[in-house]
């Protein structure tokens, strides 16, 4: 099993430890690109995938965690969007 196929069985367990910069890395293996506006993109981080439609998620503070609720959506999408 690859490391891409790791970590995305990994979020698809939707753990209570995953962080954003494993969101990032799996977003950008699954094909999504980062978009952001520099300083006025505060604290949100848009991926845009071949489908158009954006991945738009806040950037977990004070941690680095991602909130259970924000990956179900996000596996929602994935779902939706054909990339798992």
């Amino acid at each position: 099993m690859s490391s891409k196929e790791k970590l995305l069985e990994r979020f698809k367990s939707l753990p209570s430890d995953f962080t954003f910069d494993e969101l990032i890395t799996l977003l950008c293996q699954l094909g999504y690109k980062k978009s952001d506006k520099g300083k006025t993109s505060g604290s949100r981080a848009i991926f845009i995938g071949e489908s158009g439609f954006p991945i738009m998620v806040h950037k977990p503070h004070p941690g680095n965690t991602v909130q259970k609720y924000v990956m179900k959506r996000i596996l929602k999408q994935l779902l939706d969007d054909g990339k798992i």
